[in-house]
């Protein structure tokens, strides 16, 4: 047992200086982002009056511009055969923008902000996965993106323990914050992010590759899914149809709030989510390797599902926190593992495109998605509104069945 332990983390030791350097800033952006983000649900409704359904709207907008930049973004950097600049630009711009969270007063003000934010993580993030995957060999491609799920989910631990410590020491009652002590904590989230981009400057490389310059001077790379082949474009379809069944967590924090969770508790109730999130994702790179990438996926959307159906029921504290940990166990099976097999399915020269196409997938169904389980939630109540979600996801795993996988690109 304890040989394979060994051997587990082995294989992590031997991935790439990009892909240690990129995790770095990964773990560091969502240490900033995870100060703000469990904290954000109740500053919205307890201080500023935000509904459900505004509070899915600012959220699912957010994550709709933001995919829908990634596509731009990831096919400029296949065109252009540099994924560097637009990673540090991205990161820039969240480093600037989160600050302005200290100073609003309206939920109109924090879709304003959240918006400007994502806007940076659509520029960056199509450019960083795909130098993810020009940075390690095929048989490694789960391994990579499991460790950069990790590096990042393990910044959103921290960041909660933050959060929480910094509203113990800045709140004039930690049990009843209010809006001046939720400004103050976003203020001090911003210096996280800005430490990542010295990384990024002195720490990640570029990976140019001159055989695939040569590819695109002969025959031009296009923004158009013509360019891939028919079971990459059936893996997106069955993504957008996930996607509507998967609304901003944002509700789930909402459902543990009223099941008898203290505010106060909400950021290490967030931590203890992406302590799962960590370990899982660190099996699940691993297996997708070894056993194939499509039956993590399927296991893991089928696990989505069953936690939702939980949430429809939810009525204790203890509850919410068993429900939270399970979650972690889908976002390890699929996250990076969806990532490698996109990089599976499409050649070297267009996976930039491809990391677009696939974040245009989300862009389409996660503003829908979130807008109707708000609407669900005000008109039916949240437990049909979970159980609606978790059904979608099972005929999206179904229908995941159908996907070929058998094609790698080196």
């Amino acid at each position: 047992m304890l040989h394979k332990i060994k051997n587990f983390f082995a294989r992590y030791k031997n991935l790439s200086g990009n892909v240690f350097a990129l995790s770095l800033v990964s773990l560091l952006n969502d240490t900033s982002s995870e100060i703000i983000y469990p904290l954000l649900p109740t500053f919205l409704a307890l201080t500023l009056g935000a509904s459900p359904f505004f509070i899915g709207l600012i959220e699912g907008f957010a994550e709709s511009v933001a995919s829908l930049l990634k596509l731009f973004s990831g096919y400029f950097s296949d065109k252009f055969n540099n994924r560097k600049l637009p990673v540090f630009i991205g990161y820039a711009l969240a480093s600037l923008t989160r600050p302005f969270l200290s100073f609003v007063g309206s939920w109109q003000q924090v879709l304003a902000v959240r918006v400007t934010d994502r806007v940076g993580k659509g520029i960056r993030g199509t450019p960083r996965d795909a130098l993810l995957a020009d940075s390690v060999a095929p048989e490694k491609r789960g391994l990579a993106f499991g460790f950069n799920r990790a590096a990042d989910h393990t910044g959103a631990v921290i960041g909660p323990i933050c959060a929480f410590v910094l509203l113990y020491f800045l709140a004039g009652d930690p049990e009843n914050p209010t809006a001046r002590d939720y400004q103050q904590v976003f203020l001090l989230a911003s210096i996280p992010v800005a430490l990542g981009l010295f990384v990024i400057v002195f720490f990640v490389r570029e990976t140019p590759h001159e055989d695939l310059s040569k590819t695109a001077a002969v025959t031009p790379i296009k923004l158009s899914l013509k360019e891939f082949d028919p079971n990459f474009k059936r893996f997106l379809v069955v993504v957008a149809l996930f996607t509507l069944s998967n609304s901003t967590d944002a509700f789930l924090l909402l459902r543990a709030e009223q099941s008898g969770i203290a505010p106060a508790l909400l950021p290490l109730l967030w931590m203890a989510l992406h302590l799962s999130k960590v370990l899982f994702s660190l099996i699940g790179g691993d297996l997708s390797d070894r056993i194939g990438r499509k039956k993590l996926i399927f296991a893991g959307w089928i696990v989505y599902a069953l936690v939702y159906a939980g949430f429809a029921f939810v009525d204790a504290a203890w509850q919410a926190w068993v429900l939270f940990i399970i979650y972690g166990v889908y976002f390890g099976l699929t996250e990076g593992v969806e990532k490698a097999l996109v990089a599976d399915l499409v050649a070297p020269e267009k996976r930039g495109t491809a990391y677009g196409f696939y974040n245009l997938a989300f862009s389409i169904t996660v503003l829908p998605a979130s807008i109707l389980f708000g609407l669900f939630w005000d008109r039916l109540g949240a437990a049909p509104a979970f159980l609606i979600s978790a059904s979608i996801s099972v005929g999206a795993a179904i229908l995941l069945l159908t996907i070929k996988t058998k094609k790698e690109f080196v």
